[in-house]
């Protein structure tokens, strides 16, 4: 294992302090729990709480979305690893603004089961709460058991239109429906070339042939759809393209945004060839692309690939997208 850390037991919290340290005018850890971070700028009284919470290795998600015009709160758990419900309830009341709670964060057995047992803490607690659990990876389940899928780097937008939709002072209700809105409308495939390698284990968390490639593998490793040998830019990107296209209605004249996300180790240019590829073949088809979002928004430690998020967009969802929202690792200034 070559990595560039101390004591493998330490990699989180040294990580979280390297962010605390570097972004402690916008960020803030929840009394001194480094596992909980906050907002450190001001927030509108009677806004709607957006909170997330998952495990470490992914940066920026699920912390670096922690700021103005994004998320309120998050939960850090061990790498590939929920927090507890406890430190889940905590954040949740913390970042209760009088409006209410909305909990978006990605659909994992054990991020399921802790939100579930937080949500009730907060009930008690008389704080009004709403859960969506982000379902965009196509290739973790057919269409007809969407609910199935897993949240991949599509949470990004997520976060993005409900963090704006909270700023505008919509209820929670109304929050919670747009968000609903935003994700019934975005899809996500991935495409792993190499395995990650987890700090406290030392092993790679799979294994994958020098000349070979698995598209549709999830983040933390999870099986995809194909393996198969290296292919070129174009014909990766053009597959991906063809299972998600299968799975989004798209038609001449739609608007979208698109996400190439790399998953950790691989270069900005290669992404920007495959984001080349995808522009001319949505060009030839008539669909627009607005606001495309090209590098890494959600990793996995440093395993090399990419991922590929379509956003389609109507007037609402557009506006959301592009109104201003700034975050350690995320800054959009559109007016």
């Amino acid at each position: 294992m070559k990595k560039i850390i101390n004591d493998p037991l330490k990699f989180v919290d040294e990580t979280i302090e390297g962010i605390l340290y570097a972004y402690g005018e916008r960020l803030k850890s929840l009394d001194g729990d480094k596992r909980i971070i906050l907002k450190n700028t001001s927030t509108k009284e009677n806004k709607v709480g957006i909170v997330t919470a998952g495990g470490s290795g992914h940066l920026p998600v699920f912390l670096g979305y922690v700021g103005d015009g994004m998320l309120d709160g998050c939960a850090v758990g061990n790498v590939f690893a929920s927090p507890s419900s406890s430190k889940m309830a905590s954040m949740i009341q913390a970042c209760d603004h009088g409006a209410g709670v909305l909990c978006l964060y990605g659909n994992y057995g054990g991020d399921n089961l802790n939100f579930e047992m937080a949500v009730e803490e907060a009930d008690f607690n008389d704080i009004k709460t709403e859960q969506i659990r982000v379902r965009d990876d196509v290739a973790s389940s057919p269409k007809e058991s969407a609910e199935k899928r897993r949240g991949v780097a599509g949470m990004v937008y997520a976060f993005k239109i409900a963090g704006a939709a909270a700023d505008n002072m919509m209820d929670l209700k109304g929050v919670k429906e747009v968000t609903e809105k935003a994700l019934s409308n975005i899809r996500t495939m991935g495409v792993a070339l190499t395995p990650c390698i987890v700090p406290e284990v030392g092993k790679p968390t799979f294994k994958i042939a020098e000349d070979e490639m698995e598209i549709g593998m999830g983040i933390h490793g999870e099986p995809g759809i194909e393996v198969g040998k290296i292919r070129t830019a174009d014909e990766i990107v053009d597959t991906m393209l063809d299972k998600l296209l299968g799975d989004i209605d798209l038609t001449e004249g739609d608007e979208i945004s698109v996400m190439v996300n790399g998953l950790g180790a691989t270069p900005l240019e290669e992404l920007l060839i495959c984001y080349r590829r995808i522009h001319q073949v949505l060009s030839k088809q008539g669909v627009s692309i607005y606001m495309p979002h090209v590098g890494e928004f959600a990793t996995s430690m440093e395993m090399s690939g990419f991922s590929i998020t379509l956003f389609k967009l109507d007037n609402e969802l557009k506006e959301l997208l592009r109104q201003p929202g700034s975050t350690p690792f995320y800054t959009n200034e559109n007016k």
